[in-house]
């Protein structure tokens, strides 16, 4: 039984196109492949798939120049599978509108995991709002009124500080680099002081998180940048 989501699979090894189809249409995926990013780029306008696995050492173009026009068109998920497995490699990736990056070799279950994560994003409005309200576990926020609440206690968060929150959530179990944080919240169009984007993080996760040690909501990943939590 299919689930009736599409994945395309950009990818110019045989063998590792090969093992991921197999895997994916096991559980029910509806799996094409192309082997350039050519090829790949006229599938997903021929296509339309719902997501994308992506590697980045295709033979006629660079990955992330594809990820790039690729996301001009569409915020289709897209997941990087590649052997550049370099932080830097993957903070470019994530910059250029990567939903996630796995790194060759991989566990299929991992894979399996990494798509489950984007595939409830399909399925469900990804900041989970009703009537203009957002709620998860002990944090409330009234985007309209511009209100914060920790169990009852309403919290003041400065305007820069909501625009961060609310860009967390929007994007809720995606890594946000530094470098995309500075672009959307403070509008930098190269790369920017990160040590900003830290200073302000530190100050939201105090006046919402209960342990901040322990954070709930905003985590860290190390060198790249914060998401927040999709549990």
């Amino acid at each position: 039984m299919t689930k009736g989501i599409k994945v395309l699979v950009i990818e110019d090894d045989k063998y590792i196109y090969s093992f991921i189809a197999v895997s994916l249409r096991k559980e029910g995926y509806d799996v094409f492949g192309a082997e350039t990013g050519t090829q790949g780029q006229f599938l997903f306008s021929l296509e339309h798939p719902d997501i994308i696995l992506l590697d980045l050492g295709l033979p006629d173009k660079d990955g992330i120049l594809v990820l790039k026009e690729l996301r001009k068109e569409s915020q289709v998920p897209i997941l990087v599978v590649s052997a550049r497995g370099h932080e830097q490699e993957k903070i470019l990736a994530l910059d250029a509108g990567a939903d996630d990056y796995i790194t060759k070799p991989f566990y299929i279950g991992e894979l399996m995991a990494r798509i489950r994560v984007v595939e409830r994003k399909i399925d469900q409005n990804p900041i989970h709002v009703t009537n203009g309200i957002f709620q998860c576990d002990y944090l409330t926020i009234d985007f309209e009124k511009r209100h914060v609440f920790i169990d009852d206690l309403e919290v003041h968060l400065t305007p820069i500080e909501f625009k961060l929150l609310s860009l967390l959530i929007s994007n809720r179990g995606r890594v946000l680099t530094h470098n995309f944080i500075l672009n959307q919240v403070w509008g930098y169009e190269e790369t920017g002081d990160t040590k900003t984007v830290r200073v302000f993080m530190a100050s939201l996760r105090r006046k919402i998180e209960k342990d901040t040690m322990k954070p709930r909501f905003i985590l860290t990943e190390v060198g790249i940048g914060y998401r927040f939590s999709d549990q």
